[in-house]
């Protein structure tokens, strides 16, 4: 072993520090993909993701090459490392690496497009005064066009900075939205149990509730009524898990509107005016930007 000093690139990563805090992107990893498939000269567009898309595997879809589709979706799993912007993007694309269409070939080149806008895009993580952990959990009931599952998503930040961010179709049929944003809810509080406890082995404790952001009122009364009724018995092992946790006063559940729903870019397709200002308030920014 010997000292390499402070570090700056690593797999892809690239590492810079300012007074302004430390930045994480993938620049050179996206100009290199771009370079790859021959779209460093296309034309950027300003979201990864049609608004309102409709894919899903249909009869009578164009098959397209399975081997770069499935090259392509991967090199872009990996990007999402830096890039929360492109989760939601990317996680639908990766749905179809078994038999892709050209319409889902399509979706991957307009990811690549987006990227084109600014790829050196990435995380800037600073030093301020909040000492807190909190998360933000979002739900697209039924969103998925060919079994219906919906989409959750959460976002998880360590006094201020994101941390970690997720966005999966979840296993079974949701029966309404506020069953979908339930199930939510307890992916996003194993998250942030989780972070609790490496914070704690690295001797840094926090006390006060961990808060766990929902937009679905519903959801929310679910979670702090104890009496259980036709609309809680598919979701009672949830259930319970939250109550318990609800309980011991580890997690809290404060609403907040969906104007200011942080994980809907997790879930969903959102407007080009949401999209930027979501992305502003995790942090992400290009150093590599002309200024």
């Amino acid at each position: 072993m010997k000292d390499l000093g402070q570090l700056k690139y690593f797999l892809g990563i690239e590492l810079a520090r300012s007074k302004q805090g430390i930045s994480l992107s993938q620049h050179k990893y996206v100009l290199d993909l771009l370079s790859e498939t021959g779209m460093l000269a296309c034309k950027p567009v300003e979201t990864p993701i049609q608004m309102n898309h409709q894919l899903g595997i249909l009869p009578d879809q164009i098959p397209t090459d399975m081997g770069r589709y499935q090259r392509l979706v991967g090199k872009l799993i990996y990007l999402t490392h830096t890039r929360p912007d492109i989760t939601y993007a990317v996680s639908v694309v990766s749905q179809f690496i078994h038999a892709p269409s050209e319409e889902h070939m399509n979706a991957v080149y307009r990811i690549l497009r987006y990227l084109k806008g600014a790829p050196g895009k990435g995380l800037l993580y600073v030093k301020n005064d909040v000492s807190n952990i909190e998360g933000y959990t979002d739900a697209d009931w039924a969103g998925d066009q060919t079994t219906r599952r919906s989409t959750s998503g959460y976002l998880t930040f360590v006094e201020g900075n994101l941390i970690t961010w997720r966005s999966r179709k979840q296993k079974v049929v949701a029966r309404s939205s506020a069953e979908a944003e339930f199930r939510g809810m307890a992916q996003g509080i194993c998250e942030l149990l989780w972070i609790k406890s490496v914070l704690k082995d690295l001797e840094i404790k926090y006390t006060n509730p961990i808060k766990l952001y929902c937009d679905n009122k519903a959801a929310i009364q679910i979670a702090h009524n104890p009496v259980q009724h036709d609309r809680t018995k598919h979701v009672e092992a949830d259930r319970h898990f939250i109550k318990e946790k609800l309980g011991q006063r580890i997690i809290c559940f404060p609403f907040v509107r969906s104007a200011s729903q942080l994980a809907d870019v997790l879930t969903k397709t959102v407007s080009n005016k949401d999209f930027d200002s979501i992305i502003d308030k995790l942090g992400m920014i290009d150093i590599y930007a002309l200024t």
